[in-house]
Order: C-alpha cells, then structure tokens, then sequence
C-alpha cells in the first residue's frame, strides 16, 4: 500500500463487500420481496391447524404454535400463541390477527425455531384479556 493506492482500496471495499450475505440481501431488499406481511405490521388471516414446535437447546418444552393462511395473499405463515393456556381459545378457521414477534432483524425470537409472527387477536378480540379471562370469545 503506497501512496496514491486509496482509489483501488475503495473500489476493492465495494467490489468485496458483495461477499457479504448480510450486504447482499439488505442492498437488493431481499427481504421485502419475500415478506409474507408485505411490509405492513400487522395482518389478518384463517387459522389452518394448531401445531407445537420443539424448542431449541437447552430448553425442552412444546411450544405452542398455529398455522395461518393470510387473507391478503394466501401465504401460510406459523404464528406463535403466546400466554398460558392461550391455544385453547384458538380453534381451526378463526379469523386471527398476526404480528411480527420482534426479534433480531427479522430472524426468529427466542428458542422457537423459524417461527417470526406470533397471535395478538381472535376474531377480534384481544389475546391477553382472552387468556385472562377478562372477556370471552366473540363469534363468527
């Protein structure tokens, strides 16, 4: 490296920087192409099956989870079902609303494997205060 060498280590930093899958996917907005939500926070969607997924090591348990069928593109997603006992207010073909769960830059939170969206209303009425017991559960 001599002098008047800063333009080839500038065009080698871009050249190599396509190297990086984490460059390449943020620069080509692979992400948003395969988004399920299409870039909104929130959608609603059919509840296909309720499933459990085994967590990752150390952990052992079953957590609970569901596979829905977004109504905007028909894309099947698994959404966890957060909060004790919360799968029983959840049956096949209720209408569900879905979030990203917020782990790190989009990658799945926490010991559940592949999992990104996790349940936050059944038909229309909130998860939480479901599992609670605050309010019962609203009919379609």
């Amino acid at each position: 490296m001599g002098l008047k060498s800063a333009k080839k280590l500038i065009k080698n930093h871009a050249k190599f920087r396509w190297k990086s899958r984490k460059y390449k996917v943020k620069t080509l907005g692979l992400y948003a192409k395969s988004d399920p939500l299409e870039g909104a926070n929130q959608a609603k969607g059919i509840v296909l099956q309720k499933i459990q997924k085994e967590a990752k090591q150390p952990n052992s348990a079953m957590r609970k989870c569901c596979k829905v069928q977004l109504t905007k593109n028909n894309k099947q997603v698994t959404a966890f079902i957060p909060g004790n006992l919360a799968q029983r207010f959840i049956d096949e073909h209720d209408e569900v609303m879905i979030e990203r769960i917020g782990g790190k830059q989009g990658r799945s939170k926490g010991d559940i494997p592949g999992v990104r969206f996790k349940v936050i209303q059944v038909n229309d009425q909130p998860l939480p205060r479901l599992a609670k017991g605050k309010i019962e559960k609203g009919r379609r």
